[in-house]
């Protein structure tokens, strides 16, 4: 009966933190969809509207259309693509934000974040990198390149150099020495 109650409270808890969720600033003012904090996902999530997390996900989400929010009592060891990505929970893995990233004070990251703006509040705890040109760098990577190809030089080459009365063969071994033989007609 004693963690009933407890359980009641713990709920509660999760549902003021996601009304705050969707009424800060910072994420958007529709709500979307919300993973709980008794639901445990493996594998990949995906879909079309905004997410809270306030669970436990492994693997991928891929929202990159979309707000994706992790809850101060969100875990989460995935990859995660969005269009706003704020951190206030514990984090595993790399960040791909199309617009932002967001890292509240009460947020863990480690991992990578890769957005144009990148946002890390006083007391936020982050391990990683952060690139915050990865727009321009993509730009690059599918542009043909123009440099020439390298050309193969064969290692051994000899060549015949008539000298007066009698024929020098030389032979050529690039990074050696030459060696010359000599005969008479």
């Amino acid at each position: 009966m004693w963690k009933h109650e407890n359980r009641k409270q713990e709920s509660d808890d999760i549902v003021s933190d996601t009304l705050d969720t969707f009424n800060s600033p910072i994420e958007s003012s529709k709500t979307g969809a919300l993973i709980g904090a008794l639901i445990t996902i493996k594998g990949e999530v995906t879909g079309e509207e905004d997410l809270v997390i306030h669970g436990h996900v492994e693997g991928k989400v891929t929202l990159r259309k979309h707000r994706v929010t992790v809850g101060k009592k969100g875990k989460v060891k995935a990859d995660i693509y969005g269009k706003v990505i704020s951190i206030e929970g514990e984090l595993q893995g790399n960040l791909f934000g199309e617009e932002r990233i967001v890292i509240r004070q009460s947020g863990i990251v480690n991992g990578n974040l890769i957005a144009p703006r990148v946002t890390l509040e006083d007391g936020a705890k982050f391990k990683g990198s952060i690139d915050m040109d990865s727009q321009d760098q993509d730009k690059q990577k599918s542009l043909p390149s123009r440099q020439p190809k390298n050309q193969v030089k064969p290692a051994n080459t000899q060549k015949a150099i008539p000298t007066g009365n009698a024929k020098q063969n030389v032979s050529l071994d690039l990074g050696a020495q030459p060696s010359t033989s000599s005969s008479e007609k």
